[in-house]
């Protein structure tokens, strides 16, 4: 990865860069704040769908009602927001479309035929129809709708795994754009693959979070106390499975990470040269202009420990990892630094917190005395945003890290946006889409305070006609 190997003769204003890198990232994040809720909030439809079947207790039917409710509404604003940050490959990043276009179609096809189609279509029986229907066929419909999601989950990660680690394609003859070669080797891109690990279990603990936080306010006004905490005696074991797995997952993603993206790796623990037995400093303040940091209280060994599962493992520094590259690239590599180690560091942290409450929380269930533990339940109301900020930030990492490349040693950001929008357009769309988006989520956040305020009542989706 000595250079971009496909260059655009265009060009196009450092702000309108700037003004598109802001754009898409906005529309992203925003977007995946209802992706990884739904994902979660369909999970508990389907178990509490199970335990009526098995048991025949009213009590997991209205279970399956209320936050079915919930999913149905971030489900909805989903779809709209994820449709916005689509158009945008056309209109701000259309050199990055055409270098690109023969990758993405393919999996971006099979998302929308295999996954979207199944997920919408199911996703509508059982919002509008599931009073109509039969038990077991409600089952079936929010099965499939949790299947169509992940389906779109393997897709759309697939297609970012091949800007995060290039494989099965080969470079047009004129250089201008890639071809694929070796479906099956995007489709099963390793990267993708531990990110799919990664996303998941990361929504499955958002929704568990969600669950809990959403229970804790009824609790601690005592209204419908059985209903919430028979919810929460589940969503504790979802949420300690998942935040146990978020580590270990996470510790063989960032090592791969290493192998392909060493730039980004060592950027999370901010090694500058390369070292064998590196310690973990818990406090490290990067100053990149002197590249150096300000760092306090290591443990020795145990940086090279987690990069290579040994003590005196060698470390890739970051200036052997961007030895090749233009000063330029270092230079816009050198300015995101600060942005990715910070995110990493408290995505970490957070993590590390989610572990110790979904622990407390399963024990507290566990000897039956959650429900009076008004203490967790404080917590979990008040950490409700906890998990989208850890989420926010491991897509931070995983996107923002790897600059300057928009599709690692292929294309530099720089060189993906389009060549004949100018700045003034770009703040023109960025601003209506914020105004856009503003309005959305006022209306989704008052109608989730609507359902939530209402509790286990009569369902508003039901279909009268």
């Amino acid at each position: 990865m000595h250079h971009t190997l496909c260059t655009y003769g265009g060009s196009m204003s450092d702000l309108a860069v700037v003004l598109s890198r802001i754009q898409f990232a906005f529309t992203a994040g925003f977007h995946f704040l209802m992706v990884p809720l739904t994902m979660g909030l369909i999970l508990f439809v389907v178990i509490f769908e199970i335990w009526y079947i098995r048991t025949g207790k009213k009590l997991y039917r209205d279970q399956a009602n209320f936050w079915g409710n919930l999913f149905a509404i971030n489900f909805i604003v989903g779809i709209v927001t994820g449709i916005t940050m689509e158009i945008q490959f056309g209109t701000n990043w259309a050199e990055y479309s055409t270098l690109m276009g023969d990758i993405f179609g393919s999996p971006l096809a099979f998302e929308a035929l295999m996954a979207f189609f199944l997920e919408s279509t199911f996703a509508g029986i059982w919002i509008f129809y599931r009073h109509k229907i039969s038990d077991r066929f409600r089952l079936v419909t929010a099965i499939l709708v949790l299947v169509g999601i992940h389906l779109s989950a393997i897709w759309i990660i697939a297609a970012n795994g091949f800007m995060q680690n290039p494989v099965g394609f080969k470079l047009a003859a004129d250089g201008s754009k890639v071809l694929l070669t070796d479906f099956m080797a995007v489709a099963l891109n390793p990267y993708a693959l531990y990110m799919l690990l990664h996303t998941v279990t990361s929504a499955y603990l958002l929704g568990a979070f969600f669950v809990l936080g959403i229970s804790a306010y009824h609790l601690l006004k005592k209204s419908n106390v059985e209903f919430f905490g028979s919810a929460s005696r589940v969503a504790v074991v979802v949420l300690l499975i998942a935040a146990i797995s978020q580590p270990i997952v996470g510790h063989f993603y960032g090592q791969y990470v290493g192998t392909i993206q060493p730039a980004k790796a060592a950027a999370f623990e901010l090694n500058w040269e390369t070292e064998d037995s590196v310690p973990l400093y818990l406090i490290q303040i990067p100053l990149p202009e002197e590249e150096r940091n300000i760092e306090a209280l290591g443990i020795p060994g145990f940086g090279s420990f987690l990069h290579t599962n040994r003590f005196d493992g060698t470390v890739t520094g970051i200036k052997d990892a961007t030895r090749d590259w233009t000063e330029e690239m270092v230079e816009d590599y050198k300015g995101i630094l600060p942005l990715t180690h910070f995110s990493f560091r408290i995505m970490v942290g957070l993590g590390g917190l989610f572990i110790l409450l979904a622990a407390w929380g399963t024990y507290l269930s566990w000897k039956n005395r959650y429900t009076e533990n008004r203490l967790i339940q404080k917590l979990f109301l008040w950490l409700l945003p906890a998990p989208w900020i850890a989420i926010t930030l491991g897509w931070i990492v995983a996107e923002v890290g790897r600059q300057p490349w928009i599709v690692q040693g292929l294309m530099l950001t720089s060189d993906a946006v389009s060549t004949n929008v100018s700045a003034a357009q770009v703040g023109f769309s960025l601003g209506t889409i914020f105004v856009f988006y503003a309005v959305i989520l006022v209306v989704e956040i008052a109608l989730l305070k609507r359902f939530i305020q209402k509790g286990p009542l009569a369902d508003p989706f039901r279909n009268r006609g």
